[in-house]
């Protein structure tokens, strides 16, 4: 696999886990104790820490590309694994 393949897949992989670590640790103000801006939505945020999310997003990241990368390596889990429903259809004209 080409060095570019693995940071394009690794940037796939941060992406989708910035958007998963994203609502964890999250408190409203409510649950926080803090005031409210007048005209602020009641599930916003107290306090925003993107270098936390981008930090849990990245180590996240990192595992998962590894894991990836182990199993493109060692062939754990194929296309054949993956076969529930039997051999795939013949469609080049024969019967």
């Amino acid at each position: 696999m080409k060095w570019t393949s693995i940071v394009a897949i690794y940037t796939l992989f941060w992406v989708f886990s910035a958007f998963l670590v994203l609502p964890f640790g999250v408190r409203t103000h409510e649950e926080a104790g803090v005031e409210k801006i007048p005209g602020q939505a009641d599930s916003a945020p107290a306090e925003f820490k993107p270098k936390r999310v981008a930090l849990r997003a990245t180590i996240l990241a990192a595992v998962l590309c590894g894991l990836y990368y182990a199993n493109y390596v060692e062939g754990w889990l194929t296309t054949k694994n993956l076969d529930f429903f039997g051999d795939a259809p013949n469609y080049d004209g024969s019967h």
